[in-house]
């Protein structure tokens, strides 16, 4: 099963905790993870998060500020956000194609103004506060079962059938193939449900699988690897993995 890597927290960051618990079985091949970033001292400086393309969608919840939470997608390569020196996030990943509401109302940049739509975000948000992360989990899996009782997160049979059996696909034409759809329905149907034209789609899951290391998979030789990897993330593997934790 798809299961993305955590986004970029430098090696050299000290008090700045990531923790990622499972959902319960219900949810299998809707919902990745429940997730905290937050950090455990206030900093010396601001804390820059490196976010890489992974076709989730998350709906994340500020702990700082309950007014702010957003329903959020990465774009196609890798953003740096600045978080500041004291912050506190929880949220829901999803996997790709799960989430079934409108492309326009997810949120690509950093989330810093208070929710204005009209999911129950910001109440959820409230009832998070003061709770210990296994409790919170507990939380947005009511909230995860909520909008798949209204439709909002629902399983995807294209996006499914592609991530399992990503490993078959060397080109837009074989995820066509294997999806019985042809390019065309295949380019409206991803756009929809994911943001992402076939071919920024395929480079995502490569990208997303060459950190198992199996990058001849999906690449041609290891010159085409490392300069796919630099143009997604800023840089060559081996300096990616010297800075990042992976």
């Amino acid at each position: 099963m798809y299961s993305p890597v955590k986004d970029g927290i430098e090696k050299s960051a000290k008090f700045v905790r990531f923790t990622e618990v499972k959902p319960p079985e219900s949810f299998h091949g809707l919902v990745h993870s429940y997730w905290e970033l937050r950090t455990e001292a206030v900093l010396a400086e601001d804390f820059h998060y490196q976010v890489i393309p992974d076709a989730c969608i998350n709906i994340l919840f500020n702990q700082k500020n309950l007014d702010i939470a957003a329903v959020t997608a990465a774009p196609a390569s890798a953003i740096m956000l600045n978080l500041g020196k004291d912050f506190h996030y929880v949220g829901i990943q999803l996997f790709p194609g799960a989430w079934r509401g409108s492309p326009k109302d997810l949120c690509r940049e950093l989330v810093d103004q208070p929710y204005a739509g009209t999911l129950p975000l910001v109440e959820t948000n409230r009832r998070l506060a003061s709770l210990s992360f296994q409790q919170q989990a507990e939380r947005l899996t009511s909230l995860a079962a909520q909008l798949m009782n209204i439709g909002l997160i629902a399983n995807n049979p294209i996006t499914s059938k592609i991530l399992k059996n990503v490993f078959e696909i060397q080109k837009v034409s074989d995820m066509a193939r294997l999806t019985g759809l042809s390019t065309r329905q295949l380019q409206r149907s991803l756009k929809d449900t994911t943001g992402f034209a076939p071919h920024d789609f395929l480079k995502i899951l490569r990208l997303q699988y060459s950190f198992g290391g199996d990058f001849l998979t999906h690449y041609a030789d290891q010159a085409h690897f490392i300069h796919s990897f630099r143009r997604a993330t800023g840089y060559t593997p081996e300096g990616y993995k010297k800075r990042f934790c992976v």
